[in-house]
């Protein structure tokens, strides 16, 4: 039996069902990831994507090139030695398409399963093939934070790898999965001002914006939305910052 047949013997993890999961990148906006830690937030569990497991406690590691990538190969620019390391010693699981005998805890990712029980098979890079292992699994929320596609160098890998995770996204959403996102990322427009996201209605003198809130939006102008939310207990751009000192 194949490498390959042994994966699709895998079903959902039945203890991540309607939990909540941070997955964890990259890129810049990790920074919010860190300041929730330490202003207290926790989650069910935590997902990194490649080298951000070297930095941060995680319950998995999604990998999703072949090991050769960092073993044999210095594709991965910067990553390669932190990888190394980290694949060769972590007792994390790491997902990944291809079992090498040099990485400590590797799980073949159940493709088969996940592509099928989602009809779909569009997935160009690491981080879709995490959240939609995340759909699969049918948790019930996901924060993703690092996740920016902000490259300088390579704009059309930035584009289809952006455009790949927000249609992941859009399927989690559709199957009543909350998704959170940095408000430092590009995914969902999420680091454009509140007043620039509904296009036509942002060229009004008064704005609307869309606040969501238990599966609908509460949708007004801008200067008078924070009316709306207090009902609710809520208030627009209230930024989550660093802990400050307790009585000094």
């Amino acid at each position: 039996m194949t490498q390959f047949e042994e994966s699709n013997k895998q079903q959902p993890e039945e203890h991540l069902e309607g939990k909540n999961i941070a997955i964890v990148g990259l890129g810049i906006s990790q920074v919010d990831f860190a300041i929730g830690l330490q202003n207290g937030r926790t989650w069910d569990e935590v997902w990194c994507i490649n080298s951000a497991g070297a930095t941060y406690p995680c319950h998995k590691i999604f990998m999703l090139d072949p090991a050769s990538r960092f073993f044999d190969s210095d594709d991965a620019g910067k990553q390669t030695n932190v990888m190394q390391r980290l694949l060769s010693k972590t007792n994390t699981p790491v997902f990944t398409c291809e079992l090498d005998e040099r990485v400590k805890n590797p799980v073949l990712f159940p493709v088969k399963e996940v592509c099928d029980s989602a009809k779909c098979a569009y997935l160009n890079n690491t981080v879709a093939y995490s959240i939609a292992y995340a759909l699969w699994s049918q948790v019930g929320r996901i924060d993703l934070f690092g996740i920016d596609f902000s490259y300088k160098e390579n704009m059309h890998f930035a584009e289809a790898g952006r455009a790949c995770v927000e249609f992941w996204i859009s399927k989690c959403m559709e199957n009543d999965i909350l998704v959170g996102i940095s408000g430092r990322s590009t995914v969902l427009d999420s680091n454009v001002p509140a007043t620039e996201k509904l296009y036509g209605f942002h060229r009004l003198d008064k704005p609307l914006v869309a606040i969501p809130h238990e599966g609908e939006f509460i949708i007004g102008p801008f200067d008078e939305i924070n009316e709306q939310l207090e009902q609710y207990g809520l208030k627009i751009n209230e930024d989550v910052a660093p802990p400050e000192p307790y009585k000094g």
